[in-house]
């Protein structure tokens, strides 16, 4: 058995990230990094199960797969994971209603959710729509609240675009956990509950999948 044959031994499926690893994005969309459309067929072409799993919170579902898709990928809206909609589940689950500092790319992910009178902040990759009066206004909700939630859609510190490095949510919800003087629940990676869904979805155990 060759290397590869011994690395992929007792491996039914593989997750993979998209973000900096299949594409770069940026100005127009983006562009795939060399070899990543292939290396997907190639996969798709095997025995293993695949998942696409993101932290993509700009983008709903259905834009990111049509973006990938216009760049070349075999991708279905079905084989993604991402944290809106794992976040959407919890809300409905817990009975909060969320104060929504997020892109309004993703936006159209929360319109089944009740977002009247909220009691809790659902913060994700909002662009240039972290300024300070929204910044102020997430806080705002969050310190009056007797038990303050705050749901983050990842943690990231940043990300690569063909532009350059970009400021990633991580750093406006490590903000709010300074000055509310609490922890934020993190939906998505590098979440274990993130990963676990994505098995779940796949129905594989961890030890089957990389």
């Amino acid at each position: 058995m060759d290397a590869w044959g011994e690395r992929l031994a007792g491996v039914r499926g593989v997750l993979l990230d998209i973000s900096g690893v299949l594409y770069d994005g940026g100005e127009g969309g983006g562009t795939p990094i060399a070899g990543s459309v292939e290396a997907v067929a190639r996969l798709k072409q095997s025995r293993l199960k695949v998942r696409f799993c993101t932290n993509e919170s700009q983008k709903s579902r259905g834009k990111l797969v049509g973006l990938l898709r216009r760049l070349g990928f075999d991708i279905s809206e079905g084989e993604v994971t991402a944290p809106a909609p794992a976040a959407c589940l919890i809300l409905k689950e817990r009975g909060l209603r969320p104060h929504l500092l997020v892109h309004d790319g993703v936006r159209s992910e929360f319109e089944q959710v009740d977002t009247s009178n909220p009691n809790c902040v659902v913060i994700a990759d909002a662009g240039d729509g972290f300024s300070y009066q929204n910044m102020n206004k997430a806080f705002q909700v969050l310190v009056q609240l007797e038990k303050p939630v705050l749901i983050s859609l990842g943690k990231g510190r940043y990300y690569k675009e063909t532009s350059g490095l970009m400021l990633d949510v991580g750093a406006y919800m490590k903000a709010l956990e300074y000055a509310c003087g609490i922890e934020a629940e993190v939906v998505g990676k590098p979440s274990p509950e993130f990963f676990k869904s994505a098995l779940q979805e796949m129905g594989l155990e961890a030890h089957q999948a990389q």
